[in-house]
């Protein structure tokens, strides 16, 4: 579980995951792979958009943890969507190809990295048990064109993930105490004491 950075935790392991896989080759250098959305993408090679953040009704917890006499509210569990993007600055005759030579070995480094785990974890993900999955949201041409609203920056290439469940722990508690002393009362069944 998780304090209220487990979403900056998933970016920036995910971030690693890719900069380790990635680089020398298709991208030089680790830092041209960054957290950015494609309008903002500068000199990046590669961009890690989180677009949305949803609740996982499927894997809720509805169960107290136990905080030694405190008793914590359940975590929030959810599903985070990055959008990434490849970008090249190359001329316009090999653009296209670099974009997609980086795209698809990001796409390959996700999908051989499923389970996202050590040493790739970073922060309050790296100190907790808790696995992190990655999948590919397959999506028609116009559910990502409705995506893409970025002003005048035209439509690039792009692939989407879920990455999660991650877990935003409860800040609630609620404060319990030990069964110090307890007193018995055995009745007849003719409602009487015995």
């Amino acid at each position: 579980m998780a304090g209220y950075t487990v979403i900056a935790d998933t970016g920036a392991s995910l971030l690693r995951l890719l900069r380790e896989s990635m680089t020398p080759d298709p991208v030089p250098r680790p830092e041209l792979i960054g957290l950015a959305s494609p309008r903002d993408a500068g000199d990046l090679s590669l961009s890690l958009f989180l677009l949305n953040v949803t609740e996982n009704g499927e894997a809720r917890r509805t169960k107290m943890q136990d905080r030694g006499g405190l008793l914590q509210f359940p975590p929030m569990t959810v599903d985070l969507y990055f959008m990434i993007t490849a970008h090249s600055n190359a001329d316009r005759l090999t653009r296209s190809l670099d974009e997609h030579r980086i795209l698809g070995k990001a796409m390959q480094v996700l999908y051989d990295n499923s389970v996202l785990r050590a040493p790739f974890l970073e922060g309050a993900l790296a100190e907790s048990s808790e696995t992190v999955r990655i999948s590919y949201v397959s999506m028609e041409t116009d559910e990502l064109m409705k995506l893409w609203q970025f002003g005048d920056l035209s439509y690039k290439l792009s692939a989407v993930y879920r990455v999660g469940p991650v877990l935003l722990d409860s800040n609630r508690t609620k404060t319990v105490s030990r069964v110090v002393e307890r007193h018995i009362t055995i009745e007849d069944k003719d409602g009487g004491p015995a």
